[in-house]
């Protein structure tokens, strides 16, 4: 199992796709992605939810007036969690790997004309799940919705690799 995305399509749309091992139970993964003050530890922006149901709404504040809309599509507790993201869709879906262990799956699928945005939204949630890796850890890092030369640094080897790329990155 690797760190890195991987581009691939969902339904005939883009998408980004990351499996990881955490070498923590489902349980402790499952606050880590669904709890907002958990969120806060490696989510690019804040993250308000209006309870944990199917069409329940969410709000993500990017700061500085950028907000996003959305709502739950999918909750299977303590297993899958899929969203709406203004317009893309983010699914994560959580399975037991022995007893303290949890394998994540983790697809962000792109709006039909997302496909240019594949590169600096892999690069985004790199960063955003190594952040959640180090909050599981019990060692925080600040996490990071914009620039970053760790961000940079993660777009420019998944280019390399031939991801799809051409949308503007924040900050450059």
């Amino acid at each position: 199992m690797t760190q890195h995305g991987i581009y691939t399509t969902v339904d005939d749309r883009p998408a980004v796709r990351f499996d990881r091992r955490l070498p923590h139970p489902v349980a402790a993964v499952w606050r880590g992605v669904t709890d907002p003050g958990e969120l806060a530890h490696w989510f690019p922006c804040a993250v308000e939810l209006d309870g944990l149901r199917p069409g329940a709404a969410m709000r993500f504040d990017f700061g500085g007036g950028f907000v996003l809309d959305g709502e739950v599509l999918e909750l299977d507790v303590p297993r899958r969690f899929a969203f709406r993201w203004g317009k893309d869709v983010v699914r994560l879906e959580l399975d037991p790997d022995g007893d303290d262990a949890t394998l994540l799956s983790f697809v962000h699928v792109l709006h039909e004309e997302g496909e240019d945005a594949a590169a600096k939204t892999m690069a985004g949630w790199h960063v955003c799940l190594d952040a959640m890796e180090a909050a599981l850890a019990g060692a925080p890092i600040a996490p990071s919705g914009g620039p970053s030369p760790e961000r940079r640094r993660r777009y420019d080897e998944y280019v390399a690799a031939g991801v799809p790329a051409g949308a503007a990155i924040p900050g450059t």
